[in-house]
């Protein structure tokens, strides 16, 4: 059984803040005590979430492009020098799919494995060796319930929510005795732009709310749930609706699984 830490007094990273999920994990992480550094590609809006915290002095803005690779070993050293080292890295930034896999040209599909499987595992080995001179350190890995299973219309976006679970489970035994912590969270249907910014075949924004996506769990309720997984050192939390009941069905009645993703509307 995990003893709650609390994750007051931490410092955490969070990647994707401007928006979402990753927003509503920045102002709930701050409100609790966190010292929080804010990255993603807007920097303008990034400001916005850090004058929405409640303690805005305890929080740093560091734009960051999950495609830029090269800059990564500078920005995790910038990271740790704003607080003087970093507790949590809360990977959320990534990208969504909405398309058929015989539409999607392949640039597409590489684009989406890019920004959601390499940019997400560079950054965090860049930010490994900080933990292992620490002997300790925590990643909260954003995947989704399409990390478990796929799904019409998420394709690639399942493949690299799929090879984040392999990248971090594997991460997580390597180094137990490192002292670094991995929590995979799979949310389900989320109430946030994910959809309306999700790539369709052509790599252009979607620009369409899904209904089941409008209908979903708050984002703020995730980032609840979430963090709360982080400070019960949790290795894996599924988060939604009757959605979750998917990785079940398809653990122990995977026939039946497969005849139901068929028909079931996902979108």
């Amino acid at each position: 059984m995990n003893i709650m830490a609390s994750i007051g007094g931490k410092v955490c990273w969070v990647t994707g803040a401007s928006s979402g999920i990753g927003k509503a994990l920045s102002i709930l992480l701050n409100k609790k005590g966190a010292k929080v550094i804010l990255s993603a590609r807007r920097k303008e809006e990034l400001e916005k979430v850090k004058q929405a915290c409640t303690k805005p002095e305890q929080v740093f803005v560091l734009p960051l492009d999950l495609n830029d690779i090269a800059s990564f070993q500078a920005k995790v050293e910038e990271a740790a020098n704003a607080f003087g080292n970093i507790d949590v890295l809360f990977n959320n930034g990534g990208v969504s799919q909405r398309s058929l896999a015989w539409e999607t040209s392949l640039e597409v599909d590489r684009q989406i494995m890019e920004i959601n499987f390499f940019g997400t595992v560079a950054l965090s080995k860049a930010l490994l060796p900080h933990f292992m001179e620490r002997k300790t350190g925590h990643y909260l890995v954003v995947s989704s319930l399409v990390g478990k299973f796929g799904s019409p219309l998420r394709s690639s976006y399942a493949a690299s929510k799929h090879a984040l679970h392999g990248f971090f489970d594997s991460l997580r035994a390597e180094h137990h005795l490192d002292n670094i912590k991995v929590t995979l969270a799979c949310p389900g249907f989320i109430k946030t732009q994910v959809s309306v910014n999700a790539l369709n075949a052509q790599g252009e924004k979607q620009n369409i709310m899904d209904k089941a996506q409008a209908n979903g769990m708050s984002a703020i309720e995730c980032a609840r749930q979430i963090i709360h997984a982080v400070e019960k050192e949790k290795d894996e939390v599924n988060i939604g609706g009757k959605e979750t009941m998917g990785i079940y069905i398809k653990r122990f009645l995977p026939t039946l699984f497969s005849k139901i993703i068929r028909k079931v509307k996902v979108s």
